[in-house]
């Protein structure tokens, strides 16, 4: 049996809708508290990390010093330096070129951070599975997901004069870059399921949030992500078997283009939504979960599980990502 938690970044819980929305509130949902950074509003880059750790920013260490995610791997070294010497606006302008400029990603620390400054995490353990957890590489090489997001340019342009800190030069097109990402994670999660290799498969995705950024004053872009992405987490419901549960959570929500105080958690199993009352009670709902539910890794050489995994694999290859 497997515990799947689905990250799926800016998921509102004033915009989901039990009706429109059935796959994003599962059999019980709830908005939570989220943690407001320096910047003035929840940050992916501290959430993440809090999310899997259960620790607030200042005790897990990944903080965000401007608006911009002055972590960059560019900037980490001399960021000591440029706190005392450039004034907040300049370093988020320069970083803003940066993340517009070069090949440089955010949210890439490595999981090795944790464990070298002594941090337990929901995903320690070798049968706990994470896939695209900002601040929580795994592993050198990039899915789709994270080559898209590298490959934005005038696509997604960091402007901080800008509503929401972002433009487009095409949102439309956008859109379909941001949704395939999507799509890509939800895939590699149903096939981290179907291998019943793990006993919790971790996933993320930050295409909703993307999305968001620019569609401020195109609100019939942010709705129909959310009606597409329920249709997309609808099918990784269906692969769940009895004894599997699926907790879907954000780490804020994200309104005309700004990201919002409260965050989300849905569940199959209502018990984890009681559990959760913001986003640092997010682990300990988890790991009850899996210590309550026996779910464990099944050894399966039946041909019915490779049927289904070969299943994954022929959608993977018709993307275009296998």
């Amino acid at each position: 049996m497997t515990v799947v938690v689905f990250g799926i970044d800016a998921l509102d819980p004033d915009i989901v809708d039990p009706v429109d929305h059935p796959n994003l509130v599962l059999d019980s949902h709830a908005a939570i508290e989220t943690i407001t950074s320096v910047a003035g509003e929840p940050s992916t880059h501290e959430l993440w990390p809090t999310i899997i750790t259960g620790l607030p920013p200042e005790e897990h260490g990944l903080k965000l010093d401007d608006g911009v995610a002055w972590e960059n791997p560019l900037l980490r070294t001399g960021s000591t330096v440029a706190d005392s010497v450039l004034p907040d606006a300049v370093q988020t302008r320069l970083g803003a070129w940066l993340l517009n400029n070069t090949d440089e990603d955010a949210f890439r620390m490595p999981a090795s951070y944790y464990e070298e400054r002594g941090l337990s995490t929901l995903l320690d353990g070798e049968h706990r599975r994470a896939i695209g957890v900002p601040n929580y590489v795994v592993e050198d090489t990039e899915d789709r997901e994270h080559q898209l997001r590298r490959q934005m340019g005038e696509l997604f342009e960091r402007d901080p004069d800008a509503t929401g800190g972002h433009e487009s030069a095409d949102p439309e097109t956008f859109y379909e870059q941001c949704m395939e990402m999507a799509m890509v994670r939800t895939a590699r999660v149903r096939r981290a399921l179907r291998s019943r290799r793990h006993e919790l498969v971790f996933g993320y995705t930050s295409g909703l949030d993307l999305i968001g950024h620019v569609s401020h004053d195109r609100p019939a872009l942010q709705e129909r992500a959310y009606r597409e992405l329920d249709e997309v987490v609808g099918e990784l419901r269906d692969d769940l078997r009895e004894g599997d549960e699926l907790v879907l959570v954000s780490d804020h929500g994200l309104q005309e283009g700004l990201h919002t105080d409260e965050a989300m958690v849905a569940a199959t199993d209502p018990g984890v939504v009681d559990a959760v009352d913001g986003v640092r009670d997010v682990r300990a709902a988890i790991e009850s979960l899996l210590d309550e539910g026996g779910h464990e890794p099944e050894q399966r050489d039946d041909r019915a599980g490779g049927l289904e995994s070969e299943a994954v694999r022929e959608q993977l290859e018709d993307l275009g990502y296998v």
